[in-house]
């Protein structure tokens, strides 16, 4: 909630001045899509807390499934596909623009995959999917937070390392945090999906030796 309250706001004013992130020159439409974006990552954001909350799942199962729906359509799909046009045409070069595009396909992916796990009632495997779409949906928090650590280990090697040219740094800056921002997280929850499924298999495995 927090990270929503402080990126949201100057996008829904629908003032490109108050953008944190240059538009392209050339491409009238960037910021558009940049809005549609950022609102329904929001969206997204919010309502993937309340789907892994336990009690919450428990407790009231209807909204939790209507709460499903909206993080799916109402924010995972459009925001994902917006990703991937934004992604395509980053100014902060070909590296996070990879990063980015690569992103986007596979938050849809594995949010679509887990959707349609839960329509064939194959529960397990939809929650194992809507752990990755998690991960993936929380993962621009974790790249702002390189952002600000490469920012501090690279500011000094500027005149250096960088030639004096502070576009080629935030390039680098931008593309590391990129991929670390979502890479990490995601096998992060590969890894939470596998330990937590170990306890069940060894449970089973000393059941059978019994």
């Amino acid at each position: 909630m927090a990270f929503v309250i402080f990126a949201l706001p100057p996008y829904l004013t629908l003032d490109a001045h108050k953008s944190r992130i240059p538009p392209p020159a050339g491409i009238p439409a960037y910021y558009a899509i940049l809005v549609i974006h950022v609102v329904f990552a929001s969206v997204a954001m919010l309502t993937a807390c309340f789907q892994i909350w336990p009690w919450f799942r428990s407790k009231y199962a209807d909204a939790h499934r209507v709460l499903g729906r909206v993080y799916v359509f109402g924010g995972v799909v459009p925001a994902g596909l917006a990703g991937l046009v934004i992604g395509a045409v980053s100014p902060f070069g070909p590296v996070l623009r990879a990063s980015d595009i690569l992103l986007a396909a596979l938050w849809l992916g594995c949010t679509i995959s887990g959707f349609r796990a839960m329509r064939a009632n194959k529960l397990a495997e939809h929650r194992r999917w809507m752990i990755r779409s998690f991960a993936l949906t929380m993962s621009i928090i974790t790249n702002r937070i390189w952002g600000v650590l490469f920012t501090i280990a690279f500011t000094p090697l500027l005149p250096t390392v960088f030639g004096a040219s502070e576009m080629a740094m935030v390039q680098a800056i931008a593309g590391l945090s990129g991929w670390l921002g979502w890479v990490l997280p995601l096998l992060f929850a590969e890894w939470w999906i596998v330990e937590r499924g170990q306890p069940s298999m060894k449970g089973k495995m000393a059941s059978s030796n019994a």
